[in-house]
């Protein structure tokens, strides 16, 4: 790791914790690195989330029942 990282202490779940380190000594790569791309990929899920959240707001909601009508209205359902 790089001069640049936290130390900080994690409690994993025994097994999760033996898949780890599995994967980690499979594809020569640090229990860490793993870690921190899978934190990185979560965060970055919930920011394209949010993002689309925010770019939608301006649009009209509907109810349950118009939705269903509009879906067979276009032939969907």
């Amino acid at each position: 790791m790089g001069s640049n990282t936290i130390r900080s202490t994690l409690y994993l779940e025994p097994a999760l914790h033996q898949a780890l380190r599995f994967k980690a000594a499979s594809v020569h790569r640090s229990m860490s690195e793993i870690t921190n791309d899978a934190i990185r990929a979560a965060l970055r899920e919930d920011e394209e989330d949010l993002t689309a959240f925010a770019e939608r707001t301006g649009e009209k909601t509907l109810s349950y029942e118009d939705f269903l009508a509009q879906l067979k209205a276009d032939g969907t359902l």
